[in-house]
């Protein structure tokens, strides 16, 4: 039975286990290049589905397949791709790009310029996809506007009203349907809360789309600086406020995680000095000018390499960590701090020390004040 396999594989030794989902991962790209293959096939045969009683290749994989929505959409958007130019297949293949990267590519692809992107598109992130379409198809600003959203529970508010006479963030309006024909009415209705998740888009090369919803405490805060700014933003551009924020924001929260300062020009000549002086004491503590040398050098990214020659990519929930332990005589110097993710952080602790005892880890958890971490 199924239920069987979680106990076969946690019974794999480590290589075995790796080695195993690599070759899994790889059955699966090619089991998925033969159904976009075939799909791709399908859909020039409507009869075929029809026959079957489905009026279109979307129901006849939702229905018939079990395939989800999401699923559907982007399987047969890359069949279609597939179709015009049979080499995205072999990318599919080898995962040099993803399902979501040819959907996303497709409309802008041509024969001219096919191979010139599709040589862009190898391996890049869905963000980076999102910079070539810009790029290739960009699109105009996205007009500035505020909109309160329906109370949930409550009759949906009216049509929104242009704020006078600052202009309005953008926070996504809700999508505007193309038929003129009124809806009917609907008895009693009940508006459920916005379930839209906050969206970064890229737009045209350099700019972004940037839409979320904030409460009215953010939205009156707005309002204010838009008034007090008004000689500085004569416009009162939203855009140009949050910029300003969020600059003012970085510099204080570089300085309380990085032991950054305003003066970055300098931050070269810091970790020279760093790098010579040692940490005054033999103490956890890490000085500042420590913090930003190794910030700097690390290029504020984990600085773990595996020993394949992979170096870890995340750049959020980054420590400091002593490439020689504390425990052992590390000291805080910027040749022996170095930045880590949280992950990696223990990882390179449970090489040196072994791996933490769980009991241990909840009987601290449980003597704390604050009981146990979120």
């Amino acid at each position: 039975m199924n239920t069987n396999l979680i106990d076969h594989a946690s019974r794999l030794s480590d290589q075995e286990l790796l080695a195993r989902v690599n070759v899994l991962a790889g059955r699966e790209r090619a089991a998925l290049v033969d159904l976009v293959a075939h799909l791709a096939a399908l859909e020039v045969r409507p009869s075929l589905y029809a026959a079957q009683g489905h009026g279109s290749l979307f129901t006849y994989c939702t229905q018939v397949l079990r395939l989800s929505e999401d699923a559907t959409c982007n399987r047969i958007a890359a069949a279609r791709a597939c179709r015009r130019f049979p080499v995205i297949l072999d990318l599919l293949a080898s995962g040099e790009l993803t399902l979501t990267s040819v959907r996303m590519l497709s409309p802008t692809l041509t024969p001219e310029n096919l191979q010139a992107v599709l040589g862009r598109a190898r391996h890049r992130s869905c963000r980076e996809i999102e910079a070539i379409v810009a790029e290739l198809a960009p699109r105009p600003d996205v007009a500035p506007s505020i909109r309160k959203l329906p109370t949930p529970g409550l009759v949906p508010a009216p049509a929104p009203v242009s704020a006078p006479p600052s202009p309005t963030i953008g926070i996504g309006e809700a999508p505007r349907s193309d038929s003129t024909q009124a809806a009917p009415p609907i008895p009693n209705p009940v508006v459920l809360p916005s379930t839209r998740r906050p969206v970064i888009e890229a737009t045209s090369p350099d700019r972004y789309r940037v839409q979320f919803t904030f409460g009215k405490e953010s939205h009156d805060k707005l309002r204010r600086l838009q008034d007090l700014l008004r000689r500085e933003i004569p416009n009162g551009d939203p855009a140009a406020i949050v910029d300003r924020a969020l600059t003012l924001l970085l510099e204080k929260v570089e300085k309380q995680k990085r032991g950054a300062t305003r003066r970055r020009a300098t931050s070269a000549k810091t970790a020279c000095v760093a790098s010579i002086r040692p940490a005054t004491d033999n103490s956890r503590n890490i000085p500042p000018e420590v913090q930003r040398g190794a910030s700097q050098r690390d290029g504020d990214q984990c600085a773990f390499v595996s020993k394949g020659g992979h170096r870890c990519t995340e750049r959020s929930f980054l420590e400091f960590h002593h490439i020689v332990p504390f425990a052992l005589g590390g000291r805080a110097t910027l040749e022996n701090i170095s930045l880590r993710c949280r992950r990696h952080n223990q990882y390179e602790a449970e090489l040196v020390f072994g791996p933490r005892r769980a009991s241990a880890v909840q009987e601290r958890a449980a003597s704390s004040p604050t009981g146990p971490p979120a």
